[in-house]
């Protein structure tokens, strides 16, 4: 099976961050502010569809294991 190009995941969520804090800051004109807003969002959706590809791997993997059942996952509120 040919291997595709993994997503940067962890580098794509670091760049979404720092948009996130820039445009708290206030300093962006409205122009700059929409933007950062488009491209935020587009991190979150390439983000959110890795986080999507990933579930399935991980669900793919578990039904192949004799006995093992899948749980939904819940995080927990520690944060």
């Amino acid at each position: 099976m040919p291997k595709t190009k993994a997503f940067p995941f962890e580098a794509s969520l670091q760049k979404l961050e720092a948009l996130v804090e820039t445009m708290e800051s206030g300093d962006l004109s409205l122009e700059e502010s929409l933007k950062a807003f488009q491209e935020g969002i587009e991190l979150t959706r390439a983000c959110q569809q890795a986080l999507n590809e990933a579930q399935q791997q991980v669900d793919i993997l578990l039904a192949n294991q004799d006995g093992v059942v899948a749980e939904p996952f819940e995080p927990s509120d520690d944060d």
